[in-house]
């Protein structure tokens, strides 16, 4: 491995001449100019990995010189040492995007942190993440080898999660495929969990520890909860977010907004927009919303739009629970809806409740299946996630939430469901009214490996909609995708690594419930 240079730059660098002997002795190479400009003729004429710039020095100032490197070398850190404390030459380094900043005198060990924090730090977090996952490993898998209640379930993916988006990145690949198969095991034993408890969960009411909140739940218990009466107040759903996606852009968000809780609810069964969200607006199961509104439920098979009456479901449920006002709501279905949303902010802002339905992020998940360039772009979960936030850093939403933000708008994040990247085609035969997701299967004469699925032979069992007598629902599990026997290896091979929904595993099922107060 080369040494590492290091341009240091101080009128007095004479009286440093310890300082560059120790580092020279820790294996630094040190080259040293007394000067602005000479700084910056070295930085135009020879590679350096790190600069030390001192900001008072004769002819042009440390900050004149920062700005002319940043622009012979953006990526280039620089790092700022001065005998002023004053504030607004703090503000100018940093606004300069300095990698550091340092007050005089200092010490050897001071710029030994410095250096090795600037050069080493990636090597140096990889290695404290792979030492923390390890140690962290055995706790996982005991965990999975139990039995785990609702808010363990919730606490294991909160964990998982938590160590892929510390992995992202990481220079180890070798634990992030343990991570991978420790992901997996835990939604083989998630699969099994739903398997069990599935019907009873349905039926609950949702709030202890043994029966999750649910989508038709959501509403009057995690969310209207939070409002306090008389505040604006903002429910933001974000079709198909992932936990993991939250965590992506919440750090944008976070500027604007704090976090004051950060929950998780279980998506009901088929974890589909039409199923989930329709509950979540009705407040009730898809099969009450077709026997109480049968003109506004659309089955599987039937043509048209299956989410067209999501406001009228919300205010029809607000007026049920005699909270005393309705909700406005608008919905986001593509760039110029987006820019209207924000346009329209204005006039609903300090309405008692609003809601805003935001799409982009499902069309997202599906571009990746049907794109060839987005799938390149979305390679893997990682990619995943920060494609995610590279769209939401330029949208329209995020000045949405700025805007938000600045008139104090209470605000809730949540979403209907959540993806999957599946890899495991299931074999299953069906007929031409069988369903055509790839994660679950609705219809009557279906065959399959009961082994492979998770079966409800009576819908009404599960407050889903029963379409005929002999009616039925399949889920696949884990990363399992149905492929039927006619091309079976084309389609396997086609589907295999995109992001799906509609069936079992914590992505899809375990999805984020958000509470923000603005700053």
């Amino acid at each position: 491995m080369s040494k590492i240079k290091i341009l240091w730059a101080d009128d007095e660098i004479d009286h440093l001449k310890s300082h560059i002997f120790f580092l020279e002795e820790k294996g630094y190479e040190i080259t040293t100019v007394t000067n602005g400009l000479d700084a910056t003729e070295k930085v135009r004429t020879h590679h350096y990995d790190l600069v030390f710039l001192d900001e008072n020095m004769p002819g042009i100032s440390g900050l004149e010189a920062l700005k002319i490197i940043k622009e012979l070398q953006g990526n280039l850190p620089v790092v700022m040492i001065t005998k002023s404390e004053e504030d607004h030459i703090m503000e100018d380094a940093i606004g300069s995007k300095i990698a550091d900043y340092l007050i005089k005198p200092v010490n050897p060990r001071q710029i030994l942190s410095t250096i090795i924090k600037l050069t080493e730090g990636k090597r140096l977090e990889t290695e404290s993440v792979t030492q923390r996952y390890q140690q962290d490993f055995r706790n996982i898998g005991m965990a999975f080898m139990d039995y785990l209640d609702w808010p363990k379930w919730k606490e294991m993916y909160k964990k998982l999660v938590y160590w892929e988006t510390e992995m992202a990145g990481s220079e180890e690949t070798g634990m992030e495929e343990i991570l991978k198969t420790q992901k997996q095991d835990g939604n083989r034993e998630f699969s099994k969990y739903i398997a069990r408890n599935y019907i009873n969960f349905v039926h609950a009411n949702g709030d202890n520890e043994e029966s999750p909140l649910m989508s038709h739940h959501l509403i009057q218990k995690g969310v209207l909860p939070h409002k306090q009466k008389g505040e604006p107040f903002c429910l933001l759903l974000l079709d198909n977010l992932r936990f993991d996606q939250w965590k992506a852009i919440q750090v944008e968000i976070s500027k604007y907004y704090r976090t004051t809780s950060e929950d998780l609810y279980m998506a009901i069964l088929p974890t589909t927009t039409q199923y989930a969200r329709n509950a979540i607006f009705s407040g009730v199961m898809p099969s009450d919303i077709e026997k109480r509104f049968g003109d506004k439920w659309s089955n599987d098979e039937d043509e048209g739009g299956k989410n067209l009456h999501e406001e009228f479901f919300l205010n029809d449920q607000l007026k049920r629970l005699r909270v005393g006002y309705e909700s406005k709501y608008i919905k986001v279905t593509n760039l110029s809806s987006a820019k209207q949303m924000v346009e329209q902010l204005p006039n609903i802002a300090q309405e008692e409740f609003f809601t805003i339905v935001y799409n982009f992020i499902d069309t997202l998940s599906h571009a990746r299946t049907d794109s060839k360039i987005v799938r390149e772009l979305a390679e893997n979960e990682a990619a995943y996630r920060a494609l995610t936030s590279s769209w939401f850093d330029h949208s329209p939403l995020l000045d949405a939430i700025k805007y938000l933000s600045s008139k104090k708008v209470k605000l809730v994040i949540t979403t209907d469901h959540g993806s999957v990247k599946v890899d495991n085609a299931v074999k299953i035969v069906g007929d031409k009214d069988t369903t055509t997701n790839l994660r679950y299967k609705t219809g009557k004469r279906m065959t399959y490996d009961p082994k492979e699925v998770f079966e409800i032979a009576k819908p009404s069992d599960a407050l889903l909609p029963t379409q005929h007598v002999s009616s039925r629902f399949v889920f696949s599990k884990e990363n399992d995708f149905f492929v039927y026997p006619n091309n079976l290896n084309h389609y396997a091979k086609y589907y295999k690594d995109t992001f799906q929904h509609g069936g079992i595993s914590m992505e899809e099922m375990l999805i984020p419930l958000i509470v923000l107060e603005p700053k």
